[in-house]
């Protein structure tokens, strides 16, 4: 996350922590009670980091002890971690971490609250945005048979009669238990708006009549703030554990964590709605590619005073006056953005239902493209329209005959290029597009996988250390979800970590054969040798000041036939000459004389 959105974020939260939020907990009266909110807007000696693939374990723990930092947990299969910090310095390690090149991304672990407001009509009793959206029409092709959405939420009423028959075995995400009772009410009320049993005589109807809730409680806390760490953790495991949607009525659009984990559960199929949130600004975010984000609209197809709304913004669904369930049993009004999110989560489950053949990018394709244009193609308070229930289950019915996904993934490594001299942890940059989408890029060094990355853009840590100095060939591959894989050109690149010796000394020289002062006789084998710090070039051999050989080595042997030369003391030097043109010398002194046995000329002697 860059740094001017980090502190916008923080910012934001300040300001909604501020103002706080009311409640309603009962069918027929509300109790406005304002939310005791957390000390700080986020977990005090506590954020969430994550690395960029490929980085060595035992480096990122050398980054994070340089800010007095440590890894307590690894969320899942995100590759997020929660990091343990000095209390009183989150910001500051949040700051530091994010200019580090081989961290992805650096974020404080935000308290966020749901996105609810105080009900404005208590006494409305009627449902009025099933018809406006036209689920009963599509309750005709599809009312969501065989799909789960997982409510990640403070929790489920599972005694409450429209939700009790719907209720799969959840997870509490905090403690790690299967305690998902609700502790606020706001899950109730969630999971009654997207799924809760109807044309069942009782209660009220949902959007998605037959699908199961699968409760994932992400809070602890009687006020409902949770934080983002565990909707990550929380999402991580819905996205383990068959959730095809999940609903998150919280502003978590800015979270870098919390889409990480949105990633992981759209490479498995699924699809993740979140809330707008209700400041009733825009807060600047942009588009996030695995997150449907929901504003909220009125009976009139006004967006809602309180809504958010931006360039983020990917559907509107009515939020204002929703008729759901309550905790303990009952009924009430909910307003907020917290309700819009599972109207639409509610719609994609009907698309889900009526063609469970479409991938991710094709649910939220039809979400979008059957929405209602209440303000032209796209606007900021709408995104791409207001959701339609009856025309999306139509065009996913007529989306069967869509062709299959063949093409593979085009990927490239843009840095480094080929050539390069590279040492240490190397920053390797990938691009990668698909006609449909990519689900993930791999990077191999010498056919060595240095990581995975699931989310653009593409960037790698790798450590160069752990080959040896020379050429390493980097090659990306490129999968998307139907499969289909993508391959780089190879980039050659030099591994130089080892420096360049430097040569401190001369070379050493020898001659070990003959002795020095040995008187010698015929043809005497002279052996030279020579040793350096680095490495001996060449090898000289002089008999009294003339050459007479020369090799590229450390080594030479000369045949010296000594009877053509005349008796008497003669000097042997060696030249030795290394890389550095350093050189060094020895001579030696022999005598040269014939043997009493050789004075005869063994011709007998000369009559007289």
């Amino acid at each position: 996350m860059k740094s001017k959105n980090i502190r916008r974020s923080l910012n934001r939260s300040k300001q909604v922590l501020k103002t706080g939020v009311a409640v309603c907990l009962a069918s027929v009266s509300c109790v406005t009670a304002v939310n005791a909110a957390p000390e700080k807007p986020w977990k005090t000696g506590q954020i969430l980091v994550k690395p960029r693939a490929g980085l060595p374990a035992n480096e990122f723990k050398n980054i994070l002890k340089r800010s007095n930092a440590r890894a307590i947990e690894a969320i899942g299969a995100l590759k997020v971690h929660v990091i343990s910090v000095p209390e009183n310095a989150e910001e500051a390690v949040v700051r530091a971490l994010s200019k580090n090149p081989h961290i992805e991304f650096a974020e404080l672990d935000m308290a966020v609250e749901p996105s609810e407001m105080i009900p404005n009509d208590p006494k409305f009793s009627s449902a009025w945005h099933l018809p406006k959206i036209q689920a009963p029409t599509a309750w005709e092709t599809s009312i969501a048979d065989g799909i789960t959405i997982a409510v990640l939420d403070t929790g489920v009423d599972a005694t409450h009669p429209d939700l009790s028959g719907k209720l799969l075995a959840g997870w509490n995400a905090v403690d790690g238990s299967n305690s998902t009772s609700d502790v606020n009410g706001h899950g109730t009320a969630v999971a009654g708006t997207a799924a809760a049993s109807s044309n069942n005589a009782t209660g009220v109807a949902s959007v998605a009549w037959n699908a199961q809730i699968l409760p994932v409680r992400i809070t602890n806390r009687s006020d409902s703030y949770a934080y983002w760490s565990d909707v990550a953790r929380g999402l991580n495991w819905a996205a383990d554990h068959g959730a095809d949607v999940a609903n998150i009525s919280y502003a978590v659009s800015n979270s870098s964590s919390v889409s990480s984990a949105a990633q992981y559960m759209r490479s498995k199929g699924g699809v993740v709605v979140v809330a707008a949130g209700n400041d009733g600004t825009d807060p600047g975010y942009s588009d996030n590619p695995y997150m449907i984000s929901v504003s909220a609209t009125t009976s009139t197809d006004a967006k809602a005073s309180w809504s958010n709304y931006g360039a983020f913004i990917d559907v509107a669904a009515p939020g204002s006056s929703i008729l759901t369930t309550t905790r303990g049993g009952g009924y009430g009004n909910w307003n907020g953005t917290s309700f819009s999110s599972p109207a639409a989560a509610g719609v994609v489950a009907l698309i889900m239902g009526a063609n469970p053949t479409l991938t991710p990018d094709e649910i939220e394709q039809v979400l979008e493209g059957s929405a209602d244009k209440i303000a032209g193609d796209w606007h900021p308070y709408y995104g791409n329209g207001r959701v339609n229930a009856a025309t999306a289950v139509q065009m996913a019915m007529n989306m069967d005959n869509t062709p299959v996904d063949n093409q593979a993934p085009s990927v490239n490594i843009f840095s480094p290029v080929g050539g390069d001299q590279v040492s240490g942890i190397v920053q390797v940059e990938v691009n990668a597009s698909d006609d449909v989408g990519v689900n993930e890029v791999s990077l191999y060094a010498n056919n060595q996988l240095v990581g995975t990355d699931g989310t653009a853009p593409y960037q790698f840590s790798w450590d160069s250390e752990a080959f040896a100095d020379g050429d390493v060939v980097l090659t990306a591959y490129a999968d998307d979800a139907a499969g289909n894989q993508g391959t780089s050109n190879d980039v050659s690149v030099t591994v130089k970590n080892l420096p360049d010796v430097v040569d401190q000394n001369a070379p050493s020289v020898a001659i070990s054969n003959p002795a020095d002062g040995s008187t010698v006789s015929r043809t005497v084998t002279i052996s030279v040798s020579a040793e350096d710090d680095v490495q001996v070039a060449r090898v000289s051999l002089y008999i009294d000041g003339v050459l007479m050989g020369s090799v590229n080595g450390n080594s030479l042997d000369y045949s010296w036939n000594t009877r053509k030369v005349s008796d008497g003391s003669h000097t042997i030097e060696a030249v030795a000459v290394d890389t550095a043109n350093k050189s060094s010398q020895q001579a030696i002194q022999v005598n040269v004389g014939s043997s009493t046995n050789n004075k005869s000329s063994g011709r007998g002697n000369k009559k007289k």
